[in-house]
């Protein structure tokens, strides 16, 4: 199936969520970072922080999930291109994988910072 660009926004909408729907079914940590998002949501609307801190949450947020699905991308395409072991795709995948852990890691900062401000309150 060729895919032509300058598409449609629906047709282009249609397949960024047909990209969410299958990282959802396959990835564990991309399932497990929506559930922490929807978590983060639900203490958002019950503690009622600004909404300066609404934006930091969901831009850290959004970050991890799309850090999540580029590296499900990276991995796929790596694995269909060359799927036996070679040191350089094992390099690729790693800084990939690198990029969910520093994104992740930032985003636990924005909790503990968010916790700080309400603590201080």
């Amino acid at each position: 199936m060729e895919i032509r660009k300058n598409q449609p926004f629906h047709r282009r909408l249609r397949h960024s969520l047909a990209g969410v729907a299958h990282g959802l079914r396959g990835e564990h940590s991309l399932r497990t970072q929506a559930v922490v998002l929807v978590a983060v949501l639900v203490v958002l609307v019950i503690l009622h922080p600004a909404p300066l801190w609404w934006s930091i949450v969901i831009i850290a947020s959004s970050s991890v999930l799309a850090a999540e699905l580029f590296n499900t991308a990276i991995e796929r395409l790596a694995d269909h291109l060359h799927p036996e072991v070679h040191p350089e795709i094992r390099i690729v995948k790693d800084c990939a994988a690198a990029g969910v852990l520093i994104c992740s890691v930032g985003a636990v900062g924005v909790a503990i910072a968010l916790a700080i401000q309400l603590y201080r309150g």
